[in-house]
């Protein structure tokens, strides 16, 4: 039902617009045009005045003819870096590549663009569709900035799918972790290195030793750890003062990254002692475990529009984050769809049109479902 051609076309105009985390305007500006065609009633908040960016949160409704409640369509508007100059290189197998350079963008314009497509399509067929909600957020890329600070009294919906995944198509996440971002800052007490060493308190040795005594890695099934950044000293013959450690605890199981999290902490700050050094140690959410059961009916619908489509669903659970997080915990059931996006966050991410193709089939099997 899907126009190919058209799918194919729309990826590429919307691949070629700059979108970084907190530089959408563009994009914001594009989208919107879009969807006011389609005929949904679009707002933006202010969230890009709260980080300083340059856009919002684009918001669109469009009333259905089938009963009941309305169902939120989402994909982000941002992209990671390398994003400037971005081009779609279409191959003839129909996988398409950036030029090398690049990102290539499909996480997750592959998304928007299925939603677009979808609801165009079922337009075009006069089919009639459940009443659609569609949130394309902004900086979901670092740690879900736009969803975060939505206004959710305006969404009608109590179930989402949101199509920001890898894999196949028919692939999708149940569950996703609690991701906690730990800061800490060992202070110490600067010397000369040559001359007084011994009166130094040397926050980087205090800070290795801090590191060597915690579990990096896979803890378990469930949990991994890990110290990502590090920064200190100011010269190499000064004793260093300060040394700073960046890193992150994330479990499928929120107590969990709770505790792993106060693990990590009461070592740091017994490394710190013993080295008679100051340590302040911060911790934030970047998201919030969830899991939504294979009875619920949003994943019931989900599996009817496959099996209708003849695609296999395989129901897995990801470390990765997504406004699904910050969904769920505004009451509103989701799953994360996989939508055709390949080895992303890199300049070897690739799509393809089939994958495109077969994602806008499925969303158009979710909005015209009765059930």
């Amino acid at each position: 039902m899907a126009n190919r051609e058209r799918i194919i076309n729309n990826f590429v105009k919307l691949v070629s617009i700059d979108s970084p985390s907190f530089g959408e305007r563009e994009m914001a500006d594009v989208l919107w045009k879009e969807l006011s065609d389609l005929g949904f009633a679009v707002t933006e908040d202010e969230a890009g005045k709260v980080y300083g960016g340059n856009a919002g949160n684009l918001y669109g409704y469009l009333p259905g003819e089938i009963d009941g409640p309305p169902i939120l369509l989402s994909a982000h508007m941002d992209t990671v870096e390398p994003a400037f100059n971005k081009k779609a290189v279409v191959h003839p197998d129909g996988t398409i590549t950036s030029d090398g350079t690049t990102v290539l963008g499909a996480d997750d314009l592959s998304g928007v663009v299925a939603i677009l497509e979808a609801v165009r399509s079922v337009k075009e067929k006069n089919l009639p569709h459940r009443s659609i909600e569609v949130l394309f957020p902004i900086a979901e890329e670092v740690y879900l900035k736009g969803s975060d600070v939505f206004d959710y009294s305006k969404i009608k919906a109590k179930e989402a799918y949101v199509l920001d995944l890898s894999g196949e198509i028919g692939t999708a996440a149940l569950k996703a972790p609690t991701l906690v971002s730990i800061e800490a800052v060992f202070t110490g007490k600067a010397a000369h290195a040559g001359f007084a060493p011994e009166t130094g308190i040397h926050a980087i040795k205090a800070a290795a030793e801090a590191i060597t005594a915690i579990q990096m890695g896979r803890i378990d099934t469930e949990t991994t750890v890990n110290i990502g950044l590090i920064e200190g000293g100011l010269a190499r013959n000064i004793v260093p003062e300060k040394c700073i450690l960046k890193g992150e605890v994330r479990s499928l199981r929120h107590e969990k990254a709770l505790e792993e999290t106060e693990k990590i902490r009461k070592a740091f700050q017994e490394a710190a002692d013993k080295a008679k050094a100051v340590l302040t140690f911060e911790t934030t959410f970047g998201c919030l475990s969830y899991e939504t059961l294979e009875s619920d009916p949003v994943v019931q619908r989900y599996e009817r529009a496959c099996q209708e489509l003849s695609i296999k669903t395989n129901y897995i659970e990801t470390f990765g984050g997504s406004d699904n997080n910050n969904f769920v915990r505004n009451n509103i059931t989701g799953i994360v769809m996989a939508c055709g996006m390949n080895s992303v966050h890199s300049t070897k991410e690739y799509t393809h049109i089939d994958d495109l193709d077969s994602c806008t089939e499925i969303v158009i099997k979710l909005i015209t479902s009765a059930k």
